[in-house]
């Protein structure tokens, strides 16, 4: 019963969209050009009482794609470390690192009764736009994503909490946030993930989210 409500609450609550949360670590800011380094993605689930709550976490290191540029600034500031030899052995191809994140992303949409996937991001165009390059090179014809709506947790941190750099609206919500782990892409889309569930969970607590509609819909399970 509760995963049947679980199901309906979520299919009706983002107009048949599952929210994913996505974060990527690139070689520079140039999605066309520069390289994708690590990716991590993380899914939602609803409980009974209509609560967003992470998942569960994929994440990975990719390979360089041939040609690509990686500039040393952006080395610097992530500190991936394109030589350690841990890296080059655990890293990915871009189309074996989508593959890996794609599929369990198929299989959330269907077990929530979703129809397709939107990307919710900090900074969301920034990760969209090195995603969807990186579908094109790869030539993948099935997108789990939409290809171009997405929620931004910068926007919707700086309505409801004043801020719009990750770190400090983690802390404006209560998540605590280290900024020893922050700049690889597991640990800021775990945040992302808790920041973008606790904006829509307040809003759900003020009242909002077409209340009389969620009932309906749970009186007809």
């Amino acid at each position: 019963m509760s995963e049947a409500i679980t199901r309906e609450l979520m299919a009706q609550r983002f107009r048949s969209f599952l929210p994913v949360v996505v974060d990527l670590e690139t070689g520079g800011f140039n999605a066309e050009r520069d390289a994708i380094l690590e990716i991590a993605a993380v899914t939602l689930t609803m409980d009974p009482e209509g609560n967003l709550m992470p998942d569960a976490t994929y994440a990975y290191h990719v390979q360089p794609f041939s040609g690509a540029n990686v500039e040393q600034s952006a080395l610097d500031f992530t500190g991936i470390k394109l030589d350690d030899p841990l890296r080059q052995k655990i890293a990915l191809s871009e189309a074996e690192a989508l593959g890996e994140i794609f599929r369990p992303v198929r299989k959330a949409i269907k077990s929530h009764g979703c129809t397709r996937a939107v990307l919710v991001g900090h900074n969301a165009a920034f990760d969209h736009g090195f995603l969807n390059a990186a579908v094109n090179r790869c030539g993948i014809k099935r997108n789990p994503f939409h290809p171009f709506s997405s929620f931004d947790t910068a926007s919707l941190s700086g309505l409801v909490y004043g801020q719009t750099v990750l770190a400090r609206a983690c802390r404006a919500a209560g998540i605590p946030f280290d900024n020893q782990e922050a700049h690889s892409a597991r640990y800021d889309t775990e945040r992302t993930a808790e920041l973008f569930c606790a904006i829509v969970n307040r809003y759900k607590d003020l009242g909002g989210w077409a209340l009389a509609q969620r009932e309906q819909g749970l009186e007809e399970l």
